[in-house]
């Protein structure tokens, strides 16, 4: 059985370590088996160069950049008020697991 994170697609999350440290942005992708995620702006790599081609979808050519993963361990949710927050589970209303927010007690939706 995989791993629950602490993480889903659609949560705002800081880099907490490594190139991108301090910055923020909404997940993208999660890959579970390799615990990594795809965060929107971060970590962009050029990943090749296109020559200009006039009937192609590219005419001006250029670099093309694709967004890379970053380990779920260097990232942290980000709290209603803004802080880097850790998440907790516990039983919701409805009898089931919800994720809360450490900092403040809020679900997590």
């Amino acid at each position: 059985m995989e791993e629950k994170l602490h993480i889903k697609k659609g949560d705002k999350v800081k880099v907490i370590a490594g190139v991108a440290k301090g910055q923020e942005g909404i997940i993208l992708v999660v890959d579970r088996k390799k615990s990594r995620a795809i965060v929107e702006g971060l970590t962009a790599k050029t990943v090749k160069h296109v020559k200009p081609q006039a009937d192609k979808n590219n005419p001006d050519g250029g670099r093309i950049e694709k967004d890379m993963s970053i380990h779920i361990s260097n990232l942290a949710l980000i709290d209603s008020k803004g802080n880097a927050t850790k998440v907790g589970r516990r039983v919701g209303d409805d009898g089931k697991l919800v994720r809360y927010e450490k900092t403040t007690g809020e679900v997590v939706s």
